[in-house]
């Protein structure tokens, strides 16, 4: 763990402030950060879940998620609470738990399926956590599938000078402290734990599209623009500036994402994230044909 001192810097100006409202997703009920009407897209970043907190049990499990395809893009689960089971077609099989990200670049596809574990269910709890889809260029489309399990207790953490904020480094870089997970483009990619009173500067490049998510508490952005629970959850930065400043009112917990943006036309349908409606149509061909592999039923 590390202790970095607050950056005094030029700060970015917000370009946008959204809700998190609740939409329906057959039997699941979740927020969706991204997109929405306030923002449709934060180049590379496509949509935003947030689901849960569900209470699982023999009874009641809405969260379990058979065989399914994704091709073209980086889906990404950041694990809130409870245990979650990963089987993928390149034959990874792992128990994700709280505090852990699972990183899977689709490329040119991959099946995989995720739900509470067994033992959640049997024994009863509660599962939340945040699903991103992360865009892919055109030219990594089609790269080989890949997947990375990265567990909460291997994150390198760096402290604020008041000791109050916790900020765990996912992905790319934040005060020359480096995530686990490689990544195919340039993202960073921060959790935020913040206790009340806490402050914190996250720095990053202005050539990165900038959008900080509030799953928890009550927080003061660059000294003035709030982020609470059910009024506004989700803040786009523009790029005049080198990074924001956060204030926890109560204890907080935020996500962070920043990205070259690729600025690259997108299509999308169903599971699948493309450059046009041609490419969309032979996604859903290979899949028919068995060329993204299989996986069975649990």
């Amino acid at each position: 763990m590390e202790t970095k001192n607050t950056i005094k810097m030029k700060l970015n100006t917000i370009k946008s402030v959204g809700r998190s409202d609740f939409v329906n997703m057959g039997p699941i009920r979740l927020r969706q950060p991204l997109p929405t009407q306030q923002i449709e897209i934060v180049d590379p970043f496509i949509l935003l879940h947030h689901y849960g907190p569900y209470k699982i049990n023999e009874k009641n499990n809405p969260f379990d998620l058979g065989p399914h395809p994704h091709r073209g893009f980086e889906p990404v689960t950041f694990l809130v609470q409870g245990e979650q089971l990963h089987r993928d077609s390149l034959g990874n099989e792992s128990i994700v738990k709280a505090g852990d990200v699972q990183w899977t670049t689709a490329g040119r596809g991959i099946i995989h399926a995720e739900g509470p574990t067994k033992e959640l269910v049997k024994k009863g709890g509660v599962i939340e956590g945040i699903q991103l889809w992360l865009n892919l260029p055109a030219e990594k489309k089609m790269m080989q599938a890949n997947y990375q399990h990265a567990k909460h207790e291997d994150f390198r953490v760096v402290t604020s000078d008041d000791g109050k904020v916790e900020t765990r480094v996912i992905a790319g870089e934040f005060n020359e402290t480096y995530g686990r997970i490689t990544t195919q483009t340039a993202v960073n990619t921060l959790i935020i734990d913040a206790k009340v009173e806490g402050t914190q500067t996250i720095k990053y490049s202005n050539s990165q599209q900038g959008m900080l998510y509030l799953l928890k508490g009550k927080v003061k952005v660059n000294g003035n623009t709030g982020l609470e629970l059910d009024k506004n959850q989700i803040i786009q930065f523009h790029q005049d500036g080198e990074g924001f400043s956060i204030e926890a009112e109560a204890n907080s917990l935020l996500l962070f994402l920043s990205g070259e943006p690729f600025n690259e036309p997108v299509a999308t349908y169903g599971p699948y994230v493309m450059n046009n409606q041609t490419e969309i149509m032979e996604a859903m061909r290979d899949y028919q044909m068995g060329k993204m592999g299989f996986l069975p039923a649990n």
